[in-house]
């Protein structure tokens, strides 16, 4: 899942603990938040156009498929006129706070890994903010994470 830092960063999940993921607006996300998302499934929370753009933490879905308020709110810049609460057009999920990475794994260093090859946010053109991962894949990048956690010996 990919926020910009400076409207939501992985210091502000571990900050609140918990938010709602709103504001989606492409189909194929809302599809994968509603059929995909289970609670108690881990997800690596991504900084995009961000220096350095990367992976910065883990989270975990607390709610999948939840009625998005933000298309209901005409001062939203996420306002959607033709959804109605009897019938929503957009979902949301809870996330809660799991771990922070010590440095985020840039994007570079993400494609520098052979295990993460066909990971669906490094292929050209991708631009959804919320992809599925392979276990594997998670995996990889978490061991990555703790890896740039985890202390340097003295030289």
């Amino acid at each position: 899942m990919k926020c910009e830092p400076d409207v939501y960063s992985i210091a502000d999940l571990e900050r609140d603990g918990r938010t709602g993921w709103d504001s989606v607006r492409n189909y194929q996300v809302r599809n994968f938040m509603r059929d995909d998302m289970k609670p108690g499934d881990l997800g690596v929370f991504y900084h995009s156009n961000a220096d350095p753009s990367g992976a910065a933490g883990v989270l975990r879905i607390t709610k999948p498929a939840l009625v998005d308020p933000t298309q209901f709110d005409p001062k939203s810049d996420y306002h959607d006129p033709k959804s109605t609460r009897e019938s929503p057009t957009w979902l949301m999920c809870e996330v809660e706070f799991v771990e922070r990475f010590g440095e985020v794994v840039s994007l570079e260093r993400l494609r520098a890994e052979k295990a993460l090859a066909g990971m669906q946010i490094l292929q050209r053109g991708n631009r959804l903010s919320v992809t599925p991962l392979a276990e594997a894949e998670f995996k990889a990048i978490r061991a990555l994470g703790a890896a740039s956690t985890a202390p340097t010996a003295p030289t």
